[in-house]
C-alpha cells in the first residue's frame, strides 16, 4: 500500500534541499518543479492508457492498425511525442543540454493540444544539467513509476500548497487551501451542468469538484464543463496544468473579471465557486457602470476618483448574477463584507431580500499562507424550497480547526470536522438520514479499527520481546562479573520490574480486546438499517456511542501503558550501554540492538497515532450527538443558528454569524493537556528552525553583500 503522504514529504524534501543548494528563489523554481511532476504524470497515463488502447486495437488480416492520438484522448489521457516522453529525457547521451531538450518536449505537447498553448513552463535553460538531471531522478522513484490511482495530481497539489506556503508566488493568490475548497464543494454539491469560477487562480476548485464527482462513480468530464476565467498569467497557466495533469478539461480564458465577461455566462451557470482578491480598490466605476452582473448598483464611488473603493460587492453581485435559476454559489469573501456598511450594506438588503442567500460561515485565522486574518464564506441556492426562502443558516466555525502538520501556526480542517460541518447543513436543509449515516459510518469505523488493535500491536510486541531477549541475554553473560555490584543488581531489578509491566499490560490488552469483542457482538445484534426512522435509529446510536465510553477510557490508559513500556525498554538499553559497557560484551549484539530499537520507535509512533485515531472519530460521534441529541437540527450556541429576514433587518442586515449565534461555553473534560505541551513544544522548535534558517539567510545576504 502506498504512503502517500511520506511519499510527497520525501519528494518534497529532496527537491527543496536540491533547491536549497543552488541558491534558487522559491518562485524561480516552483513552476520548473510543477512542470516535472506534469510531465511525469502525464507519462504514467501515457503508457498506462497505450497499453490498454493496443490490447483493443482492430485488426485485418491479422494486422493491427497503428495507434491514434485521437485513442489517447478517449482514455483521459495526453498523447506524448517521443520527445516529450519522460525515458527519453532520464536517458539522454551524457553532455546533452536537458533543459533545451525539456524546453522542446513542453513545445511539442502544446504544439498537439491547444488548451495548453503556452501553458508550460520552458525555462529550463537557465537552471544547469546536474540540477536538471537531479530533478529527473526525484520524480522517477519505484513509488511514482508504479503509482496508482490520482497519486501525482495529490502529488501536484502538495507542491502547490508547499510553493504558497514558501511565498513562490507572490501574495499566494494561485492557491486556496484544500479544505476551504473541499468544504464550498461539500455543501454546494456539484453533481451536473456548468461550473464556473470567475477568479481561477489554479483551478483548484475544479480539481476539488472532480474527485467530489468520482467519488460518487461518475466521470467529472461527462458530468460537467468547467469555465475558467484568471487576469494573472502565470496562474492561468498553472490552472491548465492542472486541470491536465488530474485529466480533467476545461476552457481557462484570461481576462480581468472586474471589465471583461469573457465566457458570457449570465444565468447559465449551475454552479459558480471561486476565491476572489479580498478588498479590492480602485476599480473604475465609469467602465463598469450598465454591467448586467451588477444590478443592484455599484457601491462606494469615490468621488474625486470616480474608482470603487471596495471590489468586494462587486464580486458578490458577479457570483449571485452567473447563477440560472435553479444554480448554486459557494466562495470566500473577506469578514468584513458580512458587516460593511453604508451602500454596501445596501446591496447586502437586496440580496438577501431574493431569498437566495443560504448558509454563512465564518472561518477561523490562519487557514491562508499568505495572511492571518479570518474570513467568511458566503453560498448562494437559487432553489431554496418556500419553507427556507426566508431564512438563513449562520454557522461560526472559527472555533473549528486543526493545525497543519509541520507548521506553527497554520490551520485546515481535518476531514471529520468537514464532514460535520456539511452534516449541520444537511439537517439544515431537512436531510436527516444524510446525518444518521454519517454517526453510523463513524461509529462503524472506530468499531473496525478497535476490532484490529490485537493485530495491530504486534510489531511493537515482537520488538519489546527481541530486545527483552538480548537484555537477559546480557545479564546472564555478566552475571559473574557484575554479581555482587549494585549497578549489576539495579540492572537486574529494572529487568524485572519491565517483566512485570509487560505482563501487565498483556493482561490490560487482553480485557480491551475482550471489551472491544463483545461491544462488536452487540453492534451486530442491534444493526441500523432504518435511517428513515429518525428517533428510533438517533436512540439506537447513541446507545453504541454510551457503550464504548468505557472502552474509550481503556484505550486512552492503554496508549499510556505502551508509552510507558517504550520508555523503560530504552532506559534499561541506555544503563546496559552507558554504565555496564554493553557494547564491549560479546552478547551484546550492537547492530540488532540498533535495528529493533528503531523499529521499536516507529512501531510505537504508529500504535499510538492509531489507538488516538479510534478515540478521535469516537469523539466525532459525541461531538455531534451532544449539539443535535434529537438527530434532527437545534440552535447550537456558539455554533449554528437558523434566522429569518425579520431578525437580520433588526440587525441591520448583517450576515456575521457571530451576530446570532452567541459565545460557547467550551468545556473539555477530557483535555489531554499532555499533548498540548507536546504539541506547543513542537510549535516552539518549529519557530526556533524558522530562526536558524533566517538567520543563515541573512548571514549569506551579508556575505554577497561584502558588508
Amino acid at each position: 500500500m502506498q504512503d502517500i503522504k511520506k511519499i510527497e514529504g520525501d519528494l518534497w524534501e529532496a527537491a527543496d534541499q536540491l533547491r536549497a543548494n543552488s541558491k534558487l528563489t522559491a518562485s524561480e523554481y516552483s513552476m520548473p518543479v510543477l512542470g516535472l511532476i506534469f510531465l511525469r504524470h502525464a507519462y504514467n497515463r501515457f503508457l498506462i492508457a497505450k497499453e490498454k488502447i493496443e490490447e483493443n486495437l482492430p485488426s485485418r488480416g491479422g494486422i493491427k492498425r497503428s495507434v491514434k492520438k485521437e485513442d489517447f484522448e478517449s482514455q483521459s489521457a495526453i498523447f506524448l511525442p517521443e520527445e516529450s516522453r519522460y525515458d527519453y529525457l532520464l536517458n539522454l547521451e551524457e553532455g546533452k543540454d536537458i533543459g533545451s531538450a525539456i524546453n522542446d518536449a513542453m513545445i511539442k505537447i502544446e504544439n498537439e493540444y491547444d488548451n495548453l498553448q503556452g501553458a508550460l513552463p520552458k525555462n529550463y535553460n537557465i537552471f544547469d544539467n546536474d540540477l536538471l538531471a537531479e530533478l529527473l531522478k526525484i520524480f522517477n522513484s519505484e513509488q511514482l513509476k508504479n503509482a496508482t490511482g490520482d497519486v501525482f495530481g495529490r502529488i501536484y497539489e502538495y507542491f502547490l500548497n508547499k510553493f504558497a506556503m514558501s511565498g513562490a508566488q507572490e501574495g499566494g493568490e494561485f492557491f486556496t487551501p484544500i479544505s476551504l475548497v473541499q468544504l464550498i464543494v461539500n455543501i454546494i454539491e456539484p453533481e451536473k451542468g456548468i461550473v464556473f469560477d470567475p477568479a481561477c487562480g489554479s483551478a483548484g476548485m475544479f480539481v476539488q469538484t472532480g474527485h467530489f464527482i468520482e467519488l460518487h462513480g461518475e466521470n467529472a468530464n461527462e458530468r460537467v464543463t468547467f469555465y475558467g476565467q484568471e487576469k494573472a498569467e502565470l496562474n492561468s497557466k498553472l490552472a491548465k496544468m492542472n486541470l491536465a495533469v488530474h485529466g480533467l478539461e476545461g476552457k481557462i480564458l484570461e481576462g480581468n473579471t472586474f471589465y471583461e465577461d469573457k465566457h458570457e455566462l449570465i444565468g447559465k451557470c449551475d454552479y459558480v465557486m471561486a476565491n476572489p482578491p479580498f478588498n479590492v480598490d480602485g476599480v473604475d466605476s465609469e467602465k463598469i457602470k450598465g454591467d448586467s452582473r451588477l444590478p443592484f448598483g455599484i457601491p462606494g464611488i469615490n468621488k474625486k476618483t470616480k474608482s470603487v473603493s471596495n471590489g468586494n460587492y462587486l464580486w458578490i453581485q458577479y457570483f449571485h448574477q452567473y447563477l440560472n435559476e435553479k444554480g448554486r454559489a459557494g466562495f470566500v469573501m473577506a469578514s468584513s463584507a458580512s458587516d460593511a456598511g453604508n451602500s454596501e450594506k445596501d446591496v447586502r438588503e437586496q440580496l438577501v431580500k431574493t431569498g437566495d442567500v443560504d448558509v454563512m460561515v465564518s472561518i477561523g485565522n490562519n487557514f491562508f499562507y499568505t495572511r492571518s486574518l479570518p474570513c467568511g464564506i458566503w453560498f448562494f441556492d437559487k432553489n431554496k424550497p418556500q419553507d427556507r426562502n426566508d431564512k438563513i443558516l449562520m454557522l461560526d466555525a472559527r472555533n473549528i480547526h486543526s493545525r497543519i502538520a509541520g507548521t506553527s501556526n497554520k490551520n485546515e480542517f481535518s476531514n471529520e470536522q468537514l464532514k460535520n460541518i456539511t452534516a449541520i447543513t444537511w439537517l439544515y436543509r431537512g436531510e436527516n438520514e444524510r446525518y444518521l449515516k454519517l454517526i453510523d459510518e463513524y461509529i462503524n469505523e472506530y468499531v473496525n479499527k478497535a476490532m484490529s488493535i490485537e493485530n495491530d500491536i504486534v510489531p511493537f510486541e515482537n520488538n519489546i520481546g527481541q530486545l527483552l531477549s538480548q537484555l537477559n541475554k546480557f545479564r546472564d553473560d555478566i552475571e559473574n562479573n557484575y554479581s555482587e555490584s549494585d549497578i549489576h543488581k539495579g540492572y537486574c531489578d529494572d529487568i524485572n520490574i519491565l517483566k512485570n509491566d509487560i505482563k501487565l499490560y498483556k493482561e490490560e490488552k487482553e480485557k480491551l480486546v475482550k471489551s472491544i469483542c463483545d461491544y462488536n457482538q452487540y453492534m451486530n445484534e442491534s444493526k441500523i438499517n432504518d435511517y428513515s426512522n429518525i428517533e428510533f435509529t438517533n436512540d439506537i446510536q447513541k446507545n453504541h456511542y454510551s457503550k464504548f465510553e468505557q472502552i474509550s477510557k481503556d484505550i486512552k490508559a492503554f496508549i499510556k501503558t505502551v508509552d510507558h513500556i517504550y520508555k523503560e525498554t530504552n532506559n534499561i538499553i541506555d544503563k546496559a550501554e552507558k554504565d555496564l559497557k554493553a557494547k564491549d560484551s560479546k552478547a551484546w549484539i550492537t547492530k540488532e540492538v540498533r535495528v529493533n530499537r528503531k523499529n521499536l520507535e516507529n512501531n510505537k509512533k504508529y500504535i499510538i497515532e492509531f489507538l488516538k485515531n479510534i478515540r478521535y472519530v469516537y469523539s466525532q460521534v459525541n461531538w455531534l450527538q451532544s449539539k443535535f441529541t434529537d438527530g434532527v437540527f437545534a440552535d447550537v450556541e456558539g455554533l449554528c443558528k437558523i434566522v429569518d429576514i425579520n431578525e437580520i433587518e433588526a440587525n441591520d442586515w448583517s450576515l456575521n454569524p457571530g451576530r446570532y449565534v452567541g459565545v460557547a461555553q467550551v468545556i473539555d473534560d477530557d483535555f489531554d493537556f499532555e499533548g498540548r505541551l507536546k504539541e506547543i513544544q513542537m510549535e516552539l522548535d518549529g519557530l526556533n528552525e524558522e530562526a536558524i534558517q533566517l538567520a543563515k539567510v541573512i548571514k549569506s545576504n551579508f556575505e554577497e553583500l561584502s558588508i
